[in-house]
């Protein structure tokens, strides 16, 4: 299928009254972890508004059966099982919510390949799961993926998304913490004034991030999730505090409301795209690194390339006498099956590619095409565990690239002699 063949299908779906719930496929979704898990992960208060009659506590693992067809893989069709794992209840330790049923690797909701991919479900409102069908599509290339995000907003690694199309902004079901007990949702009283005049930048935002995450002390990857976490609460009530009551008051036209759901969901994209790198340089920072000495943000290694970080410096990759194996780069990029192709052109000089990605978990295929490639990847430590195993080895966690980065810098200035191992943070 063309990509305007996805256009006509989510043109279709969204004139039918129904629920969507979209969601990038983790190796522990998928069976590139051989976690022998069948089915994707979906928070029970998502599940349990998708299917309603799944939620019941009384009955030992309780379970929905639906028809679910895969239109984005010749119309697949398949008797799929919704259920709760609750023994917990019963004096054990699961519960969770899953979809099974999908029959193996074939389907492209196992495929250990679609590790990281974009998918859709389409669900009826209520349980008229027996007489009506449910619609699936899971993404196969950026631009499909870039083109659901258009409609629905941008969808992170290990974020669930439910979104119905007749409501003008998709609600993350992911839900914060109580605003009461948050130390991240900002209150109306609390938002700074001139925020109401013109919404926020990233670095304004992350500027407030630090002062309530500045998790001192803590190493380099939990400070990187912590603070994305609290950063994205931060906008989600910012968000929250200025178009809320725009949407309640209502549209004059329906062009007015498609330029401010527009607006919405731009401004989505933007803050995604732009957040991990914001992150990444207060942290170089704290870490003793030093902006234009050590690393360089957005510098053009060529014509129209533009890393999204150069070590040790810009000047010192235009300078043709600087040694290349002295120099480094790394891009950020919140998901990385496909994406990280990207990369590849952006710096010349040079041969490793470093790639700090969120995304949980990739193929042994999809890592083994990275490594002959020469991309490095660097993943936060506590999302090792959603690697294969035979994988988790090969990866860098954020620390181990910035010691590696101040242990060069080091060798550099001392003339190439050793240096000490007390000296790693």
């Amino acid at each position: 299928m063309a990509l305007a063949d996805l256009a006509d299908w989510l043109d279709e779906q969204s004139r039918r009254e129904t629920l969507w719930f979209a969601k990038r496929l983790s190796a522990n979704d998928t069976l590139a972890n051989n976690a022998h898990q069948a089915g994707p992960y979906i928070p029970k208060n998502i599940l349990f508004t998708l299917f309603p009659s799944l939620d019941r506590p009384e009955d030992k693992n309780p379970e929905v059966r639906f028809r679910l067809q895969i239109d984005s893989h010749q119309g697949e069709r398949r008797e799929i099982r919704a259920v709760w794992y609750n023994n917990r209840r019963r004096g054990k330790t699961r519960d969770e919510a899953r979809i099974t049923g999908f029959g193996g690797r074939s389907s492209p909701f196992l495929d250990p390949e679609n590790t990281g991919a974009l998918m859709l479900l389409v669900v009826p409102p209520g349980d008229n799961t027996q007489t009506s069908i449910c619609r699936a599509w899971v993404c196969r290339n950026p631009s499909e993926e870039d083109l659901l995000e258009d409609l629905i907003g941008p969808v992170e690694p290990g974020k669930g998304f439910l979104w119905a199309p007749e409501v003008p902004v998709g609600k993350d079901l992911v839900v914060p913490p109580p605003k009461e007990r948050s130390r991240c949702w900002l209150l109306e009283n609390e938002i700074p004034e001139e925020w109401f005049k013109k919404f926020p930048s990233g670095a304004e935002i992350i500027k407030k991030t630090l002062e309530f995450r500045p998790l001192h002390g803590e190493i380099p990857d939990k400070r990187l999730l912590k603070r994305r976490e609290c950063e994205y609460e931060i906008f989600q009530s910012v968000e929250e505090a200025i178009e809320l009551p725009v949407i309640r008051r209502g549209f004059s036209s329906v062009s007015e409301f498609v330029d401010r759901a527009q607006t919405i969901l731009q401004r989505r994209k933007s803050r995604s795209g732009k957040s991990l790198e914001l992150h990444l340089k207060e942290i170089f920072l704290e870490d003793g690194l030093s902006e234009g000495r050590d690393f360089s943000c957005q510098a053009e290694s060529e014509p129209g390339k533009r890393p999204d970080f150069i070590f040790p410096s810009e000047a010192a990759y235009r300078d043709p006498s600087f040694p290349s194996e002295k120099l480094r780069m790394l891009a950020a990029k919140t998901t990385c099956k496909d994406r990280w192709r990207q990369i590849l052109n952006e710096a010349d000089r040079i041969q490793v590619k470093h790639l700090l990605t969120l995304q949980d978990g990739v193929s042994e295929n999809q890592f083994r095409e990275m490594s002959e490639s020469g991309v490095q990847l660097v993943v936060p430590k506590s999302l090792h565990d959603s690697y294969p195993p035979n994988i988790r080895q090969n990866l860098l966690t954020l620390k181990d690239f910035i010691y590696e980065l101040r242990v060069w810098q080091a060798f550099s200035q001392n003339g190439g002699e050793s240096i000490a191992a007390e000296d790693e943070p």
